[in-house]
């Protein structure tokens, strides 16, 4: 039977996918599980697998397009079979806020009026968002599959609604527009009460040297979500030095090891990585989550590692790290980072992550506060190491150290227990010959 190629829900949030590239020309064969398209969401580019065989047929979207999650875009059809007949709305795979309202997508703009209001399809950030601005949900008509109601829709709604501010006319003389002076004043009578004065006009901005940064997808909502997560979850920091005498040793002894085992060169952040995977193990609560008001205690611990690409940050992630040996976190990092650079990653490369790290140390950064990435309940800052000098059994002595700074959400973990796990890293770090034993 005809597969149907649909835009893909890569998460929950996600509403729409930028189409990047087809990887296949239209009526070109495809089989199973060859790269079909790719797809930009809010995280990354990602490339995704054809679903069965069939040659590329009824291709409705072209490169650059942003499509609504669950919109069919192709078809793979065999041979005698044809394109089918429209079905209806697509299912998204999201949950939505309400059924859909499908004799109100189908009814004219007259008929839609004098029909009862009924509620459509929206997604609980369209509906949050028609909360915020005051957006009858029942008088709009959504750019979605099936008319589903999505979040452009409703700050559309709202931009409309508010309209251009108008200046306030200057009122006429009349008796409305005076008043009586009491008997405090130096005058009896009556005198004049000025017209309102006009909304100053705001200065031109001032001409560019050149053409502005374009945004891209990923940017623009990493934006979004970096905000939401900054306004709505209650950040608390904890900070440590860390003297990475014992850490810069073992790395420089592991070099060559590991090298020669896995072929790659161990940095500094794969042994942070197996470090904190290990710590997350003694301190469950850290690898929770934030879901449905109540906190979800995860029983894989999967690190995800901050990456910068062009035009924004992904992050990459390395499933259950504490059981996995270093050099295979050093041969994981290695290939994500590649796969990022060339906007290679796949769906479960940048999904599933249940505590982040950010190492933004090779920029000489000493020390930084890190945004946490919902719904985890925390993130690990890492700085630059560093010579500093410092206080070592009393006297004053010059040792290479690290600044860490924890983010983490208040109502997954209280200051007490954020503290104990630092404890732990650091206690880690500052050994590393134990856990690598």
């Amino acid at each position: 039977m005809p597969v149907s190629v649909v835009m893909p829900a890569l998460e929950m949030a996600q509403e729409t996918g930028k189409l990047v590239s087809w990887k296949k020309r239209e009526g070109e064969q495809v089989y199973k599980g060859e790269m079909l398209l790719e797809v930009e969401t809010d995280k990354a580019v990602v490339e995704i697998e054809a679903a069965g065989d069939g040659v590329l047929s009824a291709v409705t979207a072209k490169e650059g397009d942003v499509v609504p999650v669950g919109q069919t875009i192709a078809w793979l059809l065999k041979p005698g079979e044809a394109v089918p007949k429209s079905g209806g709305p697509q299912q998204t795979g999201r949950k939505m806020d309400s059924a859909p309202a499908a004799a109100a997508v189908a009814s004219a703009p007259a008929a839609a009026e004098a029909a009862p209001a009924v509620a459509p399809r929206i997604s609980p950030k369209a509906r949050r968002l028609a909360r915020e601005h005051g957006v009858d949900i029942t008088k709009l008509r959504g750019s979605g599959s099936g008319g589903e109601v999505l979040a452009d829709d409703i700050l559309k709604a709202a931009q409309a609604a508010s309209g251009p501010a108008e200046v306030p006319s200057t009122p006429a003389p009349g008796p409305a527009n005076r008043l009586r002076q009491g008997s405090g004043g130096q005058e009896a009578g009556h005198y004049e009460v000025p017209a309102p004065a006009a909304r100053p006009v705001a200065p031109p901005p001032p001409s560019a040297a050149g053409p502005a940064d374009a945004v891209s997808s990923i940017g623009r909502i990493m934006a979004e979500r970096t905000t939401q997560s900054w306004t709505t979850v209650p950040h608390f920091f904890v900070a440590r030095d860390v003297d990475a005498t014992a850490l810069n040793a073992t790395r420089e002894g592991l070099v060559p090891v590991i090298e020669k085992s896995h072929g790659v060169k161990v940095t500094h952040t794969d042994l942070m990585i197996s470090a904190v995977a290990k710590a997350l193990k003694q301190y469950p609560r850290m690898n929770g989550s934030w879901v449905n008001n109540a906190v979800s205690l995860n029983a894989d611990i999967n690190v995800a590692l901050a990456m910068a690409v062009e035009n924004a940050v992904v992050t990459a992630v390395i499933r259950n790290a504490d059981k996995l040996p270093l050099g295979a976190i050093a041969k994981q990092r290695k290939e994500l980072s590649e796969r990022a650079r060339a906007n290679k990653l796949q769906p479960a490369d940048i999904s599933g992550a249940t505590f982040t790290i950010s190492n933004l140390g090779m920029f000489g950064v000493d020390a930084f506060t890190a945004i946490i990435v919902p719904p985890q309940a925390g993130i690990l800052a890492v700085g630059a190491i560093s010579d500093r000098v410092v206080a070592v059994a009393g006297m004053i002595g010059i040792r290479p150290m690290v600044t860490l700074t924890l983010s983490s959400d208040h109502r997954i973990i209280d200051g007490a227990r954020a503290a104990q796990f630092m404890q732990e890293v650091v206690g880690t770090l500052s050994d590393p010959g134990k856990w690598l034993a």
